[in-house]
């Protein structure tokens, strides 16, 4: 049964699972109650003036991507005290050369953004100094197009000005010229202008209270935004016409448009100004790939320069609210903006968030990644941090057992002390920055940029995406470098001095004693044996197994790969069962979310082969603030991993003794009545969250939040909330009170085995797991007769029961960072909170609830259902002959198990559609029978066919679609003919091996005859393939192929497009040449963010002849990341 248009979208708007069956009956939801099924259908339908309650999550999260080019020049030598000219023609020349880095509009002449930061130009500004101002605050300002809107905005900022002692100079139009614009730019292109005022008379204007002033600036310019947007000045409804402050300061300034880089300077005619002056230039070319260019989102931003993403964006912007919410100072202090000490107390104390008819929000989603760290760095700079101070923090390397900085442990302690107060901005980065003090560059972790530098002999510094942006001769040249993963490089705009990585970060790093202070209060949770003492009987143990929703799957595939082989099992591709919301059967909410992986330009990264730069380590107790440095900060206690066992749990109850450091605890039960009926979690739920709320407020720094029930009875009486629900509740309730810095969360449940369930547990918040009933059921399940049976015949590797646990921890483990590397993430500390999750098939009750933020497009069950389906999963009863059910949800069960799309049943009504008969091989009969034994295409057998899919049950978003047309059909006629179409079709991309070689083969012979594109896969061809073939005999056989039959003279069995992949399997000039297209992997399609994965078992002498490798050895090809951003940034190359 499909429904049409109308029916979907009363279905979307319902949310629930119920309305998704529109009428199809469902064992699962029959079993719930029609009140409480009624309630989630009202509860989710659109509210009036509503056209849509579905959730595509935050723009920088599934929109804002780009890929740039960005470099400065330094020479603090040259000319007087304010620069050269020269400077910032290198730096347009630079910015011009980096066109390849940058993208245009539609019209050819549009950009995606460029711009240039500098030192302010005084000479071109000296009607606006003067003896007693001589460097006043200057403000680049985007104003309205509209003349009388414009005055209004000017006349709000004059008064903003005026409240903060802020003396007005004047305003100055900046001399631009339009016409060089292209169409696209100059339709939406703001009205320039520049503002200049004078320092507080209480702040005296020199070098030593600059600081002061720039507070000042820097606050005043948040508050004009919120003054501007109650006037409803701001910008219009449609967000068009923004006022938009690019810089606002007495030392930098910023030029920047939505243009390529050769035009800047013809459109902003001051650059071209011989008085333009400037002792360096920050440059800035940018690739926007999935959102439209804006003025605004050209860089470089107010003190940052971005090539590369965040992909923790949404998590950083959640752990910054969380910080602002938990700051306080009084009103009467919020409102003096002017006095020195004031506004240090103000950046470094008080609330920004939840003030918001006093200073602009710090960060918002509304805004691009690149615009939110760089709002976070800029209130760094202002809060006493040094530049790339701020920048060690939030961009850290990676300095566990890094070599390069074995004899500078201060740098390491620097990076412990910081790690432990802020969560990394993590995603490939190339930064550029200054304060208008320093100006340097770093790179994330990773590397994933390129980025070098040269220093000439007159003491110019030169920093590039790539060399030759600027010609230099190399005998001028004294030094020059690239900087690897996590390196950085400053200069001193006062002095000149450039400092490298390790002398600039010694230098931030010795300003305190970090290794004293870590020494005094961290407290350090390593791994720990594991306890053999059984939790409960197998019966009981059983039971609760069941109410989880474990099933034998997850024993007999999970559990036994896990504990045996510290590997997660491997699986076959494709997921052909039912999207939880769908499914008749019960499902824990963590099958309610989708992973996120890494875009093209935002490569994921290699968790084998770069293991180093990554760390799954975790802190618990109460984070100091992140803009006022002191030894409270080290006060926490590190664990070594996010898995953890009772030895482990009992340790950190140690630690809340007074003499162990004082870290108070406490317990909080997701358990509650099984008579309290579905409605019961909402209560539940509402009271967990108060006593949390209450707790942290009375001291409490380690939350646990545990559904473990003491034995039987326990379990009989009571049921839970699942702990991905109760933990994202808890997070959010926190942060919404201001107190989640204060304590940490450790979630102690017997629903977390898989890596996805504890990638979720702390993707929505949560510091570590105790996955009690894992580790139980790795206790049962090594001392079951099968498994010992099973080692001593050899089928099993010999494990102690405490190998097996610690192999189960290894696995999760390993299975965490290869979810984080496909999101090209390295730190678990990163991820924890980032909640990089789409939800698919949960309602707006739950997301708003537990996974605020959380894309969720289509609605769905509310918490209700949730509590209906957990008590589903619940067994009859506690008994010693008692099993788990065995769902099938990724292998099928006949009859009982979850229904698969891609069943037996089903394949043998194609089979039998189109003749083939199953029990005719090479192998039997098929040299004598008719035809090859393939019997006549059978119509009414395909209708069959067709009806069995259309009356199966639905198990995709896609099944609920139908085509509802309010036109007529085109004649046949004037469609392309069926050869002409076909020549446009291409099969997957599956490597032989994948595919058997008869499958391989067949699919590229029958391709090649209808003229599609068959795609080899990574793995390399058969020389014989490339060419036809012209030994068919009358019986369509081929000495060539003689495991084939229906051949023809002529077929070929190559394949149209030859796949080279990262592991370059099989890569030979001869499978290169004989492709007609060449594709290079850049994704792993059934797969994202990973790689290519042969079993050993797959990997036959053919298959490794092929491929140059050895039988039975398992092969993985890597997922793609540094040369395919070198790859896509040549424009030039062809293949």
């Amino acid at each position: 049964m499909r429904i049409g248009r109308a029916a979907l979208a009363v279905a979307l708007a319902a949310g629930s699972a119920a309305a998704f069956q529109a009428g199809i009956s469902s064992p699962r939801r029959a079993a719930q109650a029609s009140s409480s099924r009624t309630t989630a259908l009202e509860a989710f339908r659109l509210k009036d003036g509503e056209t849509s309650n579905m959730f595509e999550g935050p723009a920088p999260l599934v929109k804002e991507r780009d890929a740039c080019g960005v470099g400065f020049i330094a020479n603090t030598n040259g000319g007087d005290e304010f620069g050269t000219h020269k400077v910032v023609q290198q730096g347009l020349h630079a910015l011009d050369c980096m066109e390849h880095r940058g993208a245009c509009g539609g019209d050819g002449i549009s950009g995606d953004g460029a711009g240039i930061m500098t030192q302010i130009p005084w000479k071109l500004f000296s009607e606006y100094r003067s003896e007693s101002c001589p460097q006043p605050g200057v403000g680049m300002v985007f104003m309205p197009r509209d003349e009388a809107r414009r005055d209004e905005v000017k006349q709000v900022i004059e008064r903003v000005c005026e409240a903060n002692e802020l003396e007005f100079l004047g305003w100055r139009e900046v001399p631009v010229d339009p016409e060089t614009l292209g169409p696209m730019a100059r339709d939406v292109a703001p009205s320039m202008w520049q503002m200049f005022v004078k320092a507080p008379k209480r702040l005296d204007d020199d070098e030593e209270t600059r600081d002061g002033f720039e507070r000042t600036l820097y606050l005043a310019r948040r508050r004009i935004a919120v003054e501007l947007k109650a006037a409803g000045l701001l910008k219009n409804e449609d967000g068009s016409d923004e006022v938009y402050f690019a810089s606002f300061s007495s030392q930098t300034i910023v030029y920047k448009g939505m243009v390529q880089g050769c035009v800047l300077p013809q459109f902003y005619k001051d650059l071209t100004n011989e008085d333009f002056t400037t002792k360096f230039v920050i440059y800035h070319r940018r690739f926007s790939t999935n959102t439209n260019p804006r003025w605004p989102l050209a860089q470089p931003m107010r003190v940052v320069g971005h090539n590369g993403e965040i992909n923790t964006l949404l998590g950083n912007v959640n752990w910054v609210k969380a910080r602002e919410k938990s700051k306080t100072l009084p009103a009467d202090e919020l409102n003096d903006l002017v006095d020195a000490a004031n506004t240090d107390n103000i950046v470094m104390m008080c609330n920004t968030q939840d003030v918001p008819n006093l200073l602009e929000p710090l960060v918002d989603l509304d805004r691009s990644d690149s615009a939110n760290l760089d709002a976070v760095f800029e209130l760094m700079t202002k809060s006493r941090h040094r530049a790339p101070c701020a920048l060690m923090s939030l961009v850290p390397t990676a300095y566990e057992n890094e070599p390069a900085l074995a004899n500078n442990p201060e740098i390491v302690d620097f990076y412990k002390f910081h790690g432990g107060l802020l969560e990394a901005w993590d995603g490939p980065a190339l930064l550029v920055y200054s304060d208008g003090k320093s100006i340097g560059a770093s790179l994330d972790r990773n590397g994933l940029r390129p980025a070098r530098y040269s220093i000439t002999d007159d003491g110019t510094v030169y920093m590039m995406s790539e060399t030759g942006v600027v010609d230099l001769d190399e005998s001028d040249i004294v030094q020059k470098g690239r900087l690897g993963p996590g390196m950085m490089i400053n200069v001193d705009l006062k002095t000149g001095e450039f400092k490298d990585n390790v002398a600039i970060k010694s230098e931030i790093a010795s300003r305190h004693p970090y290794g004293e202070w870590i020494a005094q209060g961290r407290k350090d949770v390593a791994r720990m044996s594991f306890d053999d003492a059984r939790l409960y009987d197998d019966a009981t143990a059983t039971f609760a197994q069941g109410s989880f929703g474990w099933g034998l799957e997850d024993i007999g595939m999970q559990i036994q790969d896990m504990a045996g082989s510290a590997k997660e099992t491997t699986y076959s591709m494709g997921d052909d069962a039912p999207i939880a919301v769908l499914s008749e059967r019960p499902h824990t909410p963590y099958n309610y979310f989708k992973q996120r992986f890494a875009q093209v330009t935002n490569p994921p990264i290699d968790p084998l082969r770069e293991g180093v730069v990554m760390s799954v380590a975790m802190t618990l107790g109460k984070k100091e603030s992140i803009y006022k440095v002191s030894e409270k900060g080290a006060r926490l206690i590190h664990l070594e991993s996010p898995v953890l066992n009772s030895n482990e749990m009992e340790r950190i109850a140690e630690l809340a003794k007074e003499e162990n450091g004082g870290f108070e605890q406490s317990t909080i039960s997701m358990r509650y009545a099984l008579s309290d009926g579905p409605e019961g979690i909402k209560k539940a739920i509402d009271a967990i969250c108060d006593k949390a709320v209450e707790d942290v407020r009375n001291g409490i720094e380690v939350v646990i939040l545990s559904d473990k029930a003491a034995d039987q009875s326990a379990l009989d009486d009571s049921t839970y909330i699942p702990p991905l629900v109760a933990v994202g509740a808890v997070h959010h309730r926190l942060i919404s009170e201001g107190l989640r810095m204060d304590a940490g969360i450790v979630v102690e449940t017997g629903s977390a085995w898989s890596t996805h369930h504890f990638a979720c547990l702390v993707g929505y918040g949560a510091n570590a797991v105790h996955p009690y009933l894992a580790l139980e059921t790795v206790k049962q399940w090594h001392g079951s007769k099968r498994t010992q049976s099973m080692m001593k015949a050899g089928k099993l590797t010999e494990t102690t029961l405490d190998q097996a646990q610690a192999n189960y921890r290894k696995a999760v483990e390993n299975g965490l960072l290869k979810i984080l590397s496909k999101m090209g993430i390295s730190l678990l500390s990163s991820y924890q909170g980032a909640q990089i999750f789409e939800a698919m098939g949960l309602g707006e009750e739950v997301v708003s609830k537990s996974f605020r933020g959380t894309t969720s497009r289509i609605g769905g069950v509310g918490l209700e259902d949730i509590a209906s389906e957990t008590v589903m999963m619940r067994p009859e009863s506690a008994s010693e002959k008692a099993k788990l059910i065995n769902y099938g949800y990724y292998k099928p069960v006949p009859k009982m198990g979850e229904y698969h799309a891609n069943s037996s049943d089903l394949a043998k009504l194609l089979h039998n559609a189109i003749g083939l008969d199953k029990s005719v091989s090479a192998a039997t009969t098929r040299d004598e029978a008719e035809n090859d034994g393939v019997k006549p295409k059978n119509v009414a057998n395909y209708d069959i066919f067709k009806k069995s899919l259309e009356s199966a049950p639905l198990a995709n978003i896609r099944d609920l679609l139908d085509f509802e047309s309010d036109r007529e059909s085109i004649p046949v006629e004037e469609v392309e003919p069926a050869a002409e179409i076909m020549k446009r079709f291409c099969t997957g991309a599956m490597s032989l091996g994948a595919l058997s070689r008869e499958a391989h083969e067949t699919l590229a012979i029958a391709v090649n005859r209808v003229g599609g594109k068959s795609n080899s896969g990574e793995g390399g061809e058969d020389t014989i393939r490339g060419k036809d073939l012209e030994d068919v005999d009358d019986k369509g056989r081929s000495p060539t192929f003689p495991h084939l039959a229906g051949l023809k003279n002529g077929d070929s069995a190559n394949s149209f497009i030859h796949q080279v992949a990262s592991g370059r399997f099989g890569v030979t000039p001869e499978f290169l040449v004989t492709a007609k297209q060449l594709e290079i992997k850049m994704a792993q399609g059934a797969k994202p963010g990973e790689g290519g994965q042969l079993p050993g078992p797959k990997v036959s002498d053919y298959i490794a002849g092929l491929r140059a490798s050895k039988p039975g050895v398992t092969l993985i090809s890597p997922p793609p990341h540094h040369d395919i951003y070198s790859i896509e940034v040549r424009r030039g190359v062809r293949l």
